[in-house]
């Protein structure tokens, strides 16, 4: 992601030391399949069979924030107990990275980005402000400052009409309108099929990113009642660059849904997409004052506090009868 030097998401692309996320490490994020992890007297490793032969690849775990397994793969207690021991996140996911079934984090993660999204969402000025960064993420141009909830969903129905007016034209297609029945799926048509399908892809990389971080797929700020409102409000930043261009390329596709997932995996090579989506939740989370270069994190992310209503946080581990 390219920001400006005025954008207060720039001041958080800086390195940091903090253990979650290290998105300047190459390796922040990893995705294997068609294998089994196992641990060794070397470490953790990935035993890969191919030609008649079986590789064995050594898993740089202490460099790990996630390690994402997909359908393909198995994994023994030990080579999981080792991974937790590193504080790496596991996840285990669709093919690609996609679809995010299940996730482990280890206790050795402090609670830092879950707490700053539940202080957020539970504060009604907070939340309000939450949801307008989510919103202006989407816009090339700063909104004003007081623009209203309701103006910001009417320019983004807008935003959206004329993303697919331009692409219908660009593919000399009839105005397109979103529309498909899940109970009727054979008859929609293919963009929307393809749509979908890519859709449910960015859903799946969006949980498997903010789980890795500790934060709650949960609590949206501005999609609620779902179990996966926070992966919707982060996955629509992308649609407009990522899925949307590539559903309307594959307008004459004969299976649209299965080009779009191949398709999509691809490219996300390209965009680097994980750590995109980690400097966006930090700066959607925390704007300006976020945090500052990780210190916070640093000093406290190994150590447990008991909750004070006057100073924040007290001392763990002490006995407050003596």
């Amino acid at each position: 992601m390219t920001t400006n030097v005025g954008d207060p998401r720039a001041r958080l692309n800086r390195p940091t030391l903090a253990l979650i996320p290290r998105v300047a490490d190459s390796l922040s994020f990893l995705y294997i399949n068609f294998c089994r992890v196992i641990q060794d007297d070397t470490g953790v490793t990935a035993l890969i069979a191919a030609d008649n032969r079986t590789d064995t690849v050594s898993l740089p775990t202490a460099a790990l924030s996630c390690l994402i397994l997909g359908p393909g793969t198995s994994i023994t207690t030990p080579a999981q107990a080792t991974l937790a021991r590193h504080g790496t996140t596991v996840v285990h996911a669709g093919d690609g990275g996609v679809r995010a079934y299940a996730s482990t984090i280890s206790d050795s993660h402090n609670s830092r980005w879950l707490e700053q999204q539940a202080s957020n969402w539970a504060d009604p000025n907070q939340h309000l402000e939450v949801a307008k960064r989510l919103y202006q993420t989407r816009f090339p141009d700063r909104l004003p400052s007081n623009v209203t909830i309701d103006r910001l969903r009417g320019f983004e129905g807008q935003r959206m009409k004329a993303l697919y007016r331009t692409h219908a034209q660009q593919h000399r297609l009839r105005p397109f309108k979103r529309n498909y029945d899940p109970h009727d799926w054979e008859e929609s048509d293919p963009v929307n099929k393809a749509l979908s399908a890519a859709n449910t892809c960015l859903y799946g990389i969006v949980h498997s990113a903010i789980t890795a971080i500790g934060a709650s797929p949960g609590l949206g700020f501005i999609h609620k009642g779902k179990a996966l409102a926070f992966v919707y409000d982060i996955a629509d930043i992308y649609k407009a660059e990522l899925t949307i261009p590539l559903a309307f390329s594959l307008h004459s596709s004969v299976d649209p849904e299965r080009e779009a997932r191949i398709r999509l995996r691809e490219g996300l090579q390209l965009f680097k997409l994980m750590p995109r989506i980690i400097d966006d939740i930090k700066y959607i989370l925390t704007p300006e004052e976020g945090v500052e270069d990780g210190v916070h994190e640093r000093s406290h992310r190994n150590l447990v506090h008991l909750w004070d209503p006057v100073v924040g946080a007290v001392e763990a581990g002490r006995n407050y009868a003596d």
